[in-house]
């Protein structure tokens, strides 16, 4: 048995215990309740301003110059702030033209392209875009309105898990709980969409992060206090959250961008390549998008790549590079060549579908790979390739250490002149193709090399679409770097109107064409009535067969049936006409006049009107082998 002393000495010794696990438990429940940091800083509650004002000014401060959007009560006073700031708010009549205008913006300015929507369905329907964002690797970001913090999982209107559902899309996701966190947050999340592997980044932010204190007080707060001991702790823990909603919310914070992390090759491994390549008797060069990413200007990668003298094919942002008809610029018979050259130098390519999984790639040649992205640079290489040098850095700044290593070695010119002669040959049958009849209307190879001759030099080009699009890829060439602008690997249909829109505002100057399928075009025609509010001219051509072309290719001849892949001859022009927009048709009718009507609609675009060009054509076997799957 216990003495009597030890008694004493365990009783209090467990009151200690007791009292301080008691007193740690208070502490952090204060702290959890902001009490603390409510002793150190005021609430303002006499102010008017509100959490919009704090997003526009970090906007701002990153040099945003266009704020896309379908407006939603949740997030009205972002919107309202960014118009008071000089920030260009754009409303779209779907929030997934909204997303692809900021990929736009961000595709061409290197900078972070931002869409706002609100809560629930208006997040829901940007899914489509924020993933193709993901996969062509834009940095943008998505700001989301959300129900009150106090109102979360409790029912409230179009209240979800919104955080859920982008984490698996987005780099980086923040829920904004208190006013004096967004202008971190949005630092933090700007930073992290342009660093590393650029991509979108999602802030949401909810409704009484957004509004001023007395709008949240009034809805968060009893207007006559509560009776009884319940009421008053309610009382007192809503007045408490209020506060620690707003406390220190408009202290002075920076708003600037902060450093971005982008990854470079070392000097080994530069040096490594630099020696492989220099005994390549047939080098070939694969350009992809990164290689058009930030710090190194489009013009300063071109040069680089003219002083390499390596025959080269361009994907993605990187066509245009070069310009148009640029001896170093091979554009046919890319399987062909890839078998032929001993290194392969794939500069922000990837070995997904569009190299065939890597298996278009010959185990003779030497290949060397430089991506940002890892598990990209990587890919298939445990199956069908092995890269003899992967390099995970900046595509542009690695070229441009390549080239100052090599010091002006120049590869025999006969290898460069072969792949030339492959692409002569090929286009002539293009041509061929262009002149032979079609059982209807008009044919499309035709149109697209006309479309070819008229492209005015300071164009951008928006495509969006199957077949008809995927004709003109091998038809129609952008004039410059950074003038071509497709959805990328995802092949999501329904990008062109949006894109058109970010881009025609990111170059007000440029002509803005868009080649859409005419599937491809039901998603953009409601966005007619949005260039027409906003006035902003762009041009569209409609390569109208009537069907979802593409898919009939490999269906019929497959399983036998057209089912699901017929449209009709749609006048798709009239329709943009009852949206103030102009309409011109084209058909076997006034073939002759083809390109005159291309070059009205070129004036009427050019006088400040949007355009449609519904053109009529008919089926060739242009395309006929070709995958959609």
């Amino acid at each position: 048995m216990g003495t009597p002393a030890a008694a004493e000495g365990f009783f209090p010794s467990f009151l200690f215990l007791v009292c301080g696990t008691l007193v740690a438990a208070l502490l952090g429940a204060a702290h959890r309740l902001g009490l603390f940091y409510q002793l150190m800083h005021k609430v303002d509650k006499t102010s008017v301003r509100h959490g919009g004002e704090s997003v526009a000014a970090v906007l701002r401060a990153h040099g945003v110059r266009f704020l896309f959007t379908l407006v939603g009560g949740h997030i009205s006073p972002l919107l309202v702030a960014c118009e008071k700031l000089g920030i260009r708010v754009v409303d779209t009549r779907h929030e997934v033209t909204a997303v692809f205008a900021a990929d736009a913006v961000a595709r061409l300015t290197g900078t972070v392209g931002v869409a706002a929507v609100t809560a629930g369905p208006g997040l829901t329907n940007t899914v489509t875009a924020v993933k193709n964002a993901q996969v062509a690797q834009s940095p943008l970001l998505l700001l989301g309105g959300a129900a009150s913090t106090l109102l979360q999982k409790r029912g409230a209107l179009q209240a979800i898990d919104q955080m859920s559902l982008f984490r698996p899309l987005c780099k980086f996701c923040a829920s904004v709980q208190r006013v004096r966190d967004i202008v971190p947050t949005l630092r933090a999340a700007m930073a992290a969409a342009q660093s590393g592997t650029p991509g979108p980044v999602f802030v949401e932010l909810p409704l009484d992060v957004l509004y001023p204190y007395f709008m949240v007080q009034k809805e968060m707060v009893p207007a006559t206090p509560p009776k009884g001991l319940m009421g008053r702790v309610i009382s007192w823990y809503l007045e408490n959250c209020l506060a620690n909603l707003f406390v220190g919310a408009w202290e002075p914070q920076p708003e600037g961008p902060l450093p971005l992390d982008i990854p470079q090759a070392s000097l080994q491994q530069v040096q490594r390549c630099v020696e492989i390549l220099s005994r390549a008797k047939r080098p070939l060069l694969l350009l992809g998008s990164q290689a058009l990413l930030p710090p190194v200007p489009a013009d300063k990668l071109r040069a680089a790549v003219e002083t390499l003298g390596v025959p080269c094919f361009l994907g993605g942002m990187a066509r245009g590079l070069l310009g148009r008809n640029h001896p170093l610029h091979i554009r046919q018979n890319r399987g062909a060549a890839l078998k032929k050259a001993d290194v392969v130098l794939l500069a922000g390519a990837v070995c997904d579908f569009r190299l065939s999984y890597g298996r278009v790639l010959s185990r003779k040649s030497k290949v060397i790979i430089v991506n940002r992205n890892r598990e990209d640079m990587l890919l298939n290489s445990d199956i069908f390739w092995t890269p003899q040098e992967a390099v995970q850095g900046d595509v542009a700044s690695f070229v441009l250490k390549l080239v100052e290593g090599l010091q002006g070695q120049t590869w025999a010119p006969d290898w460069a002149e072969e792949l030339r002669e492959a692409d002569r040959q090929k286009e002539q049958t293009f041509r061929e193709k262009a002149t032979l009849p079609v059982a209807q209307h008009l044919n499309p190879v035709r149109v697209l090399q006309l479309v070819e001759e008229t492209l005015p030099d300071n164009s951008f080009l928006v495509v969006d679409g199957g077949d008809f699009v995927a004709t003109a890829a091998y038809l129609v060439q952008p004039r410059g770097p950074l003038r071509w602008l497709d959805p990328g690997a995802f092949g999501t249909l329904g990008v062109g109107a949006g894109f058109a829109l970010g881009a025609k505002l990111c170059r007000p100057d440029a002509e803005v064409w868009c080649l859409f399928g005419d599937g491809a075009f039901g998603y953009s025609l409601i966005e007619f009535d949005t260039f027409v509010r906003h006035k902003i001219p762009v041009m569209a051509l409609i390569g109208n067969d009537a069907g979802w072309t593409q898919i009939s290719r490999e269906q019929v001849p497959r399983l036998g049936s057209n089912v699901a892949c017929g449209l009709a001859y749609t006048d798709y022009h009239k329709a943009a006409m009852g949206l103030g927009a102009r309409g011109l048709l084209l058909s076997r009718e006034n073939e002759d006049e083809m390109v005159q009507v291309l070059r009205d609609g070129q004036q009427q675009c050019r006088d400040g009107h949007p355009v449609v060009v519904n053109i009529l054509i008919g089926r060739t076997d242009f395309r006929d082998g070709s995958i959609s799957v």
